[in-house]
């Protein structure tokens, strides 16, 4: 194991949960007001699921590309972990654009980037880890959810918005 593996995992979860931060606030700017007013499926998960759902996912994003790195080094694993930063910022680019600038089509958009970016982070880190890759299969699905669901708040309210 790497000389300071524990303070690399330390920088991978406080990277996570940062971009977490950023995005809760924005969610909470209009999860009470816009986002409260808009016409949704009846399969939304009601908002206290959120936070909890997206906590766990976090941290097994983290905790993946520890193990990445961890495996590889930053030399090793340079393209796995430049994938894992750009889905990290597409990550946090949704929030603002659905939740802080009120774009669900935006949003939409960025989500399509944001999955085919986790896709492409789980293909690069299973040669250098399967338990990342592993990590990595339930933050996917979430997004495949958030993206339908994305699309059916855009589809129910595209007159209105």
């Amino acid at each position: 194991m790497p000389r300071h593996s524990w303070l690399m995992l330390l920088f991978f979860t406080a990277t996570c949960f940062s971009a977490a931060a950023i995005g809760s606030a924005w969610t909470a700017s209009s999860v009470n007001t816009w986002y409260a007013q808009l016409r949704k499926p009846r399969f939304t998960p009601p908002n206290w699921i959120f936070g909890s759902v997206w906590s766990a996912l976090y941290l097994f994003m983290a905790i993946g590309a520890w193990l990445v790195w961890r495996n590889a080094s930053w030399s090793g694993a340079k393209y796995a972990l430049i994938l894992f930063f750009v889905q990290l910022g597409l990550n946090v680019a949704w929030s603002g654009l659905f939740f802080a600038l009120h774009l669900p089509a935006a949003a939409l958009v960025d989500i399509f980037f944001l999955l085919a970016a986790i896709i492409a982070t789980g293909i690069a880190f299973l040669p250098l880890s399967r338990t990342a890759f592993l990590l990595i299969i339930p933050y996917a699905f979430w997004v495949a959810f958030a993206g339908y669901l994305n699309f059916d708040i855009w589809r129910l309210n595209s007159a209105s918005l």
